[in-house]
């Protein structure tokens, strides 16, 4: 009987996650009608005790409409004001949380998803995925040529290609540098290298100029597929070699996994610092 009194009463006072200003001050204000009926019964036993004791100095029916002008109003309102300033409280630092979260799984820059979230969204799908990377030709002479704040620019024209090209099927993100990924799961796999490539021609088409100076832009991109279960190791390791093949041919192409045993047989053993030429290319 305890236990079930006391998780009662735990109910009573919890207060709960709020979805705005206006469900605290509801909240509270339905709080603070209960403690104030509490409060009104406790001082009425209380009356009624000291009555059957005789300790009551005073007549009851006076005492009871005291007790029935004060208790219920002022408890009403100390309730109301603490409820109100705890609640608002927890609200705000539920507010903080929320943006913390979101902070951690944008980037800043581009304003797409990070590579944390990325994984997360990888984690959730099941069957049949495709995974698709994309990387900047050149990008690192774009930086020494025209200035870092140039190749933010590029960076952020690229992140808008990606989401007004891609559908809300398609989970696009910002894993890295110059380097972006695009996941899709169920029947939009089928669709994959027309994503990759719709995504190319848009970053081609782009029109970009820094100092008065038109440049243009364009991007690279590896697509490997497979059911999810695979993991995402394994489909990324494809992708980004796939990726690395099509730098290779002589970038501003896309190029599937299943293209590298017929194209280089020996794509498998990439290694990014192996040699400056392939430096020079994951750099580019």
């Amino acid at each position: 009987m305890f236990d079930l009194v006391h998780l009662w009463i735990i109910r009573q006072l919890t207060l709960g996650e709020f979805s705005s200003r206006r469900s605290v001050l509801w909240k509270a204000a339905m709080m603070a009608a209960k403690i104030a009926a509490f409060s009104y019964v406790l001082n009425v036993i209380a009356h009624l005790l000291l009555v059957a004791f005789g300790l009551l100095p005073y007549p009851l029916g006076p005492a009871l409409v005291v007790a029935t002008m004060l208790t219920p109003p002022v408890s009403f309102i100390v309730a109301l004001i603490a409820y109100s300033v705890v609640g608002l409280a927890v609200y705000d630092l539920g507010l903080s949380r929320q943006r913390f979260e979101i902070l951690s799984r944008t980037d800043m820059l581009s304003g797409l998803i990070n590579r944390r979230a990325f994984l997360d969204a990888f984690e959730q799908v099941r069957g049949p995925v495709a995974l698709i990377l994309f990387d900047i030709d050149r990008f690192k002479s774009i930086n020494d040529t025209l200035g870092h704040k140039a190749g933010d620019d590029v960076i952020v024209k690229v992140a808008e290609c990606l989401t007004s090209v891609s559908s809300d099927s398609v989970v696009v993100a910002r894993i890295g540098g110059e380097e972006f990924a695009a996941l899709l799961s169920g029947p939009s796999t089928a669709h994959m290298l027309d994503v990759a490539e719709a995504v190319r021609h848009a970053v081609e088409a782009m029109n970009f100029e820094v100092l008065g100076r038109q440049i243009s832009v364009t991007m690279s991109g590896g697509v490997s597929d497979g059911p999810a279960e695979l993991g995402f190791s394994e489909l990324f390791s494809c992708a980004d070699r796939a990726l690395y093949l099509a730098k290779a041919s002589g970038r501003n192409r896309i190029v599937h996994a299943r293209q590298l045993a017929d194209l280089v047989p020996d794509a498998s053993h990439r290694s990014d610092e192996a040699s400056e030429p392939v430096a020079s290319l994951r750099s580019a």
